[in-house]
């Protein structure tokens, strides 16, 4: 129920915005399609104005500043699975002097950086309760393509929305995210309070309430599990073939956008190549989809109540829709708002009962893949400086790392695995300030200069 509730928030608040946002350009309808045009084109020549504003990379309190905070909200955005985009943005716009397609840009490297080091650092470690790989492929076949479709629809979604509506819907769905991730935190904290204390009674005993909290070194010791060298965990946590059905993937979706953008905009090969990333995309899901309900109904007939997966809910074909709308939903609008989608997948993982450490570290590896997927488009498109870029990737590989390394240290050391939870909704409540702040400045400021605030038409504004 409470997975529901999440996302009938997320569903009902997309859907209120678009209504007001079409009463409101109803109620302007008496102004001229000559204005409107007047409007756009002014926008356009601001856009082009403010194009491609590169500071250079040089020592100073600017690049101090940005280095730190992009180290901090590199480190945070990892441990909680969810990037960081929402704060990168300002800091590169209002601290460094980047434009705003620039910042998204350079925060879609940032965000690639620190998820392949925070990866790479997850394959080194164990799963804390089971002999299983800490990445849950299933679940990452499963949203991945969802995820990457709604991304490019949400990205083509969000230069025909207003600025202004982009603004509420990503304070009202970052607070909420943010305030429900907090309360299933604070929930986590009190069950691992009580189980502190009955360990500490029952010394020896283990206790793993359904799996959902880490079981700390002590613990650990008393596993029965044999040791693994590092190489050996590598190893096991790899599997290969999922990997490359990712990897395939990515490459497809990389090629359908490339050859999309070399074509005119709503062009009969515009809208060919934007339909074929439908059968694609579905194809992965249904297949992932059809192995998962098979893999359950045989458990069920054996009478295994085991699950399949990470994820603690049965795999019906109900559950396995409503993980698909989840899955569109939740890209459509990160993509709608250049947050990608670990802001939603982050959250909706742990709803569905996915324990935080394997939570944040399948999170951050479909993140990996398509914040990669922008930043190799981003490239080839020439929207940002290589030596920056390659400072802030720097940065964020180092963030990466040592933020799950410091967090996974502190978690097995209190014991608390609500940690990574807090964490999670710390990073999605800062950026909810910094992007809101920043959105509300520039909707004032486009009021005051008289700009059109409703949609803009699709084709024209390409």
């Amino acid at each position: 129920m409470a997975t529901k509730a999440f996302v009938l928030y997320l569903f009902s608040t997309f859907s209120v915005a678009i209504f007001s946002v079409l009463f409101f350009t109803h109620q302007n309808d008496h102004i001229s399609y000559r204005t409107r045009l007047s409007s756009l084109n002014s926008n356009i020549l601001h856009l082009e104005a403010t194009d491609k504003v590169w500071p250079d990379l040089a020592f100073n309190w600017r690049i101090v500043l940005a280095t730190v905070i992009g180290f901090l909200g590199s480190a945070c955005g990892t441990v909680g699975g969810v990037g960081g985009g929402g704060i990168f943005v300002p800091m590169l716009t209002l601290i460094v002097g980047f434009d705003t397609k620039s910042a998204a840009a350079l925060s879609k490297c940032m965000i690639m950086g620190a998820s392949a080091s925070s990866v790479w650092y997850n394959l080194r470690v164990r799963h804390p309760t089971k002999e299983v790989p800490i990445l849950d492929y299933d679940l990452a076949l499963l949203f991945q393509p969802m995820l990457m479709l709604g991304i490019t629809l949400g990205v083509s979604l969000s230069v025909v929305f207003p600025y202004w509506l982009i603004t509420v819907l990503i304070i009202i769905l970052f607070l909420g995210t943010s305030s429900r991730s907090a309360y299933r935190g604070v929930e986590m904290w009190k069950e691992e309070t009580i189980l502190k204390k009955e360990f500490s009674r029952q010394q020896g005993a283990r206790v793993d309430s359904r799996g959902e909290l880490l079981i700390d070194a002590e613990y650990q010791q008393l596993d029965s599990r044999e040791e693994k060298s590092m190489m050996q965990i590598l190893c096991f946590n790899l599997r290969w073939k999922r990997v490359m059905v990712l990897v395939i993937l990515w490459a497809a979706f990389l090629l359908l956008q490339i050859f999309k953008n070399d074509t005119t905009t709503c062009s009969t090969w515009y809208w060919v190549l934007f339909c074929l990333q439908f059968p694609i995309a579905f194809g992965v899901f249904g297949y992932e989809a059809t192995k998962l309900y098979k893999d359950h109904k045989k458990r069920m007939c054996a009478g295994n109540p085991e699950s399949i997966c990470e994820a603690s809910i049965e795999w019906t074909p109900m559950h396995i829709t409503f993980c698909a709308l989840c899955g569109i939903l939740g890209g459509t609008v990160g993509g709608l708002l250049g947050s990608g989608g670990g802001f939603i997948l982050g959250p909706l993982l742990l709803e569905i009962g996915v324990i935080p450490q394997v939570a944040s570290a399948t999170a951050t590896f479909v993140m990996m893949f398509s914040a990669s997927l922008s930043v190799v488009e981003f490239y080839l498109l020439k929207r940002f400086p290589i030596p920056y870029a390659l400072y802030l990737i720097s940065v964020s590989i180092l963030a990466g790392f040592w933020g799950q390394f410091f967090v996974r240290k502190i978690v097995t050391f209190l014991r608390r695995a609500s940690i990574i939870v807090f964490v999670l909704s710390g990073v999605i409540f800062a950026s909810a300030i910094t992007m809101g702040v920043t959105g509300i400045k520039t909707s004032i400021r486009m009021i005051e200069e008289g700009e059109f605030m409703g949609f803009l038409d699709f084709c024209s504004s390409q």
